[in-house]
């Protein structure tokens, strides 16, 4: 048996002797080129032929022989090697199949792509041998899943992977920030990887502009840092402020907040509004201009009209010519079942979420109590960054209890194909995803520090320990450090793992690789060359390249949906809290970066070769994503409206400030606005005694203190001011949805999905294809006529 070579490998490097003179291999170009193998199967070795593990080996490559389906077993190190070679009369079938189809017939005769690529070729083996059973029904997946099989690959094409390492797979690519070879990863890793890293080159490059005017915003903060009369209120003030715990805390100064408000003021100012409707528009413009940025690819692939459904018949038809269609099914009882069950395992993620606040509170109390005077003094921001991250391992964990969740889902909804599986599956990752990721960030945003009381009267957990508080400079700056942590750490460290895993593993298995390496060129030196120079590979010299394949890191179908999942999710935090965090537009920009370049090594020279898949869009991701532009209008419109002090500071402004009770201009008109957010607690008040009593029995002679509500100093009621910024903060919410989903909308409706020039080529086809039919028919007809 030879082993294999093909004129899409470059030359092998040639084996030398130890002194570097003599090559112990001759060039590849001087042997025999025998056909390619599409797949190699891996198992480990069982001896026992009555084992049934053996048995259901043998039982499925005897069914891919009957295919004429040409197998090679090769043994080594415990492990049995199976080279699948498929016989070139399945692609003709394919491709006389592809010609006669409704989508190729109704895309034209130039638009039809019905050449049988790699990439081809290897969709269509992995199809058949996935629909491969042995005599008990059970296919492929499942002997891989009993053990049977350890794994299956398709090989690397060593001159297109040299190809795509030097155009793209390699960091000097990150010179080029915006340009992939898309059409080069079409022709490798099938139109499904190429769309994604599209998808991905279209997203980074609309990061641009978004990014640019969220520095801008970020700048306006910084402009007015050091003049803004709201941050002098409060780096002046010597107002006192009550406790933020019972125990061992003590009353504070204002004053000691002046470096969180001026933070504050870098995220909270009149540029965030418009930023925020920006970045919603910007969300639909992006959808908008990608449909037709794919529109324009796909033309150019000839996928446009391709069909998923036909192509799945197609292959059923080329694997099994009496196969019989699998019908689409649907019950109303497995559908409710799975939506109770999807219910319930987003109300255990809530519940995590509670759980964490819980862990927040307690781990504000214990800090407050420690010897330790800075963790003492900012007990809430460091519980604050603790729960950030104690969130961030709560991603990490559930991300692979979802996986599991979701796949058994599916498993009981029995969808009808894979392609079918994967879309339901997608759906329920995301959403157990952006629950997870996302609760307490809604928590953080829409409830901390509304409903945990007064002085007097404190909420409490099970009537112990009081919830916590928004910062002292404003809830706003609790959300802007729970984004900044997650985004950073999710981004950074979630890259370094994904990159370095695979590096690390491919290293320690280069190792033992040499070996065999060495062992092949002394083969070649001593024994496998006869008189003129042609000689017969031994068994190592075969295994070479698919042991090469084989130590790099395993990939699933599954593997694709990571990235997206990752990037969508990127796209999420993006924009859903993007008032909170200017700023997260550009971590993005870089990240994406780095990003394309880091998943091109990983995937060219790191992972085994995806499994090409044919398709003409990202699927049932471009619905995710106008779901997410549609919660990224109502978030922000929140978060604006609710969670900033953006509509407390235009009611003092124009009702209760300086400018607005009086002629004078000498005084800024938000002169004052800090001291009117706040109401006074006394000690005069029982309740109050009672909650601050731990004060006063250390000895300290306070009457009083003050604490951020609208509330009257006398009753500790509410006031008709904070009725008023109630009713201003959900109209402002109202009218800034309606406008926004009014531009929306527009932009939508004014943006044509495919460009004028795809569709007029289209026409052209078609046009050009029915005369030439009409041309055949009149010359059957004619020569009929003559007949006659």
């Amino acid at each position: 048996m030879r082993m294999f070579f093909t004129d899409r490998e470059e030359d092998m490097a040639l084996f030398e002797l130890d002194n570097g003179n003599e090559p112990l291999l001759p060039s590849q170009r001087n042997l025999h080129l025998p056909r390619l193998y599409d797949y190699v199967l891996v198992a480990d070795k069982v001896e026992d032929m009555e084992d049934q593990i053996f048995k259901k080996q043998d039982a499925f490559i005897c069914e891919l022989k009957q295919k004429n389906i040409k197998v090679t077993r090769i043994e080594h190190a415990g492990k049995v090697f199976f080279g699948i070679c498929a016989p070139e009369e399945i692609f003709a079938k394919y491709k006389y199949l592809l010609k006669v189809s409704d989508a190729c017939n109704w895309s034209g005769e130039q638009k039809c792509d019905l050449s049988v690529s790699m990439c081809t070729r290897i969709r269509i083996v992995y199809f058949v041998l996935n629909n491969t059973f042995i005599g008990s029904g059970e296919g492929l997946r499942d002997l891989l899943c009993q053990g049977a099989f350890e794994s299956i690959f398709c090989l690397h094409e060593k001159k297109e992977q040299k190809k795509l390492k030097k155009k793209w797979a390699s960091w000097l690519a990150v010179m080029k920030l915006f340009q992939q070879p898309v059409t080069d990863i079409k022709d490798y890793f099938g139109e499904k990887v190429a769309l994604y890293y599209l998808w991905l080159g279209w997203y980074t490059r609309m990061l641009v502009p978004a990014a640019i005017i969220g520095i801008v915003v970020f700048l306006y903060g910084l402009a007015f840092f050091n003049t803004s009369p709201l941050i002098h209120e409060v780096c002046d003030s010597d107002i006192i402020m009550c406790p933020r715990c019972d125990i061992r805390c003590s009353v504070w100064n204002l004053s000691d907040t002046c470096t969180y408000a001026k933070v504050s003021q870098l995220f909270d100012n009149e540029g965030t509004v418009a930023f925020a409707m920006f970045m919603a528009i910007w969300a639909t413009l992006f959808l908008e201009l990608w449909k037709r940025h794919r529109a324009l690819h796909v033309s150019k692939w000839k996928v446009f009209d391709w069909c998923e459904e036909e192509e799945e018949l197609i292959l059923e038809i080329v694997n099994n010519p009496k196969c019989k269609p699998k019908e689409f099914r649907h019950s109303y009882l497995r559908s409710i079942v799975v939506l109770l069950l999807v219910t319930l395992v987003l109300v255990v993620i809530i519940g995590l979420t509670h759980a964490l606040v819980i862990c927040r509170v307690l781990t504000a109390i214990l800090l407050s109590q420690s010897n330790w005077h800075f963790l003492r003094d900012h007990s809430t921001t460091v519980a604050m960054l603790s729960g950030a991250v104690l969130h961030y391992i709560t991603i990490q964990v559930m991300t692979r209890v979802n996986k599991i969740v979701a796949f058994k889902l599916c498993e009981f909804e029995k969808p009808r194909s894979f392609a079918a599986t994967e879309k339901r599956f997608t759906v329920k990752m995301f959403t157990f995803q952006f629950f997870t990721l996302f609760s307490s960030l809604f928590y953080v945003a829409f409830f901390l520090g509304r409903f945990n009381g007064h002085p007097g009267n404190y909420v409490r957990i099970a009537g112990k320990w009081r919830l916590e508080e928004c910062h002292p400079s404003g809830c706003l700056t609790d959300l802007f450090i729970q984004m900044a942590v997650i985004l950073v750490l999710k981004q950074t460290i979630n890259n370094i793992f994904e990159f370095t895993v695979p590096w690390l593993k491919l290293c320690l298995k280069r190792t033992k690789a040499k070996t065999m390496r060495r062992k092949c060129g002394n083969c070649y030196r001593k024994a496998c060359r006869d008189e003129e120079s042609s000689f017969e590979t031994c068994d190592l010299c075969k295994l070479r390249n698919w042991m090469e394949n084989y130590d790099l890191t395993d990939v699933n179908a599954f593997s694709l949906f990571n990235e997206f999942l990752e990037m969508v999710l990127q796209f999420s935090f993006t924009t859903i809290f993007v008032a909170a965090f200017p700023l997260a537009p550009l971590l993005a920009l870089i990240n994406n970066i780095f990003e394309i370049r880091l998943d091109a090594i990983k995937m060219v020279s790191l992972e085994r070769r995806l499994v090409p898949k044919k398709t003409n869009d990202i699927g049932v991701w471009t619905r995710i994503l106008e779901a997410v532009g549609v919660m990224a209008v109502i978030a922000n419109g929140l978060v604006i409206g609710i969670s900033s002090d953006f509509i407390p500071r235009l009611v003092y402004r124009y009702h209760y400030g300086p400018c607005a009770t009086s002629n004078s201009t000498s005084l800024d008109c938000m002169t004052g606005y800090i001291n009117n957010t706040l109401a006074t607690a006394f000690m005069s008040n029982v309740n109050v005694k009672e909650d601050f009593k731990h004060l006063l029995e250390k000895g300290y002679n306070i009457t009083q203190c003050s604490y951020k509500d609208y509330r009257s100093d006398v009753d500790q009621s509410l006031t008709s001011q904070f009725w008023l910024i109630l009713a201003l903060r959900f109209a402002f919410v109202i009218l800034f949805e309606h406008v926004v989903v009014m531009c929306k909308f527009i932009a939508a409706w004014f943006i044509p999905d495919s460009p004028i020039r795809v569709k007029n080529d289209r026409l052209d086809d078609k046009l050009r294809r029915l005369k030439k039919e009409l041309e055949e028919a009149n010359t059957i007809y004619n020569s009929r006529c003559t007949e006659v």
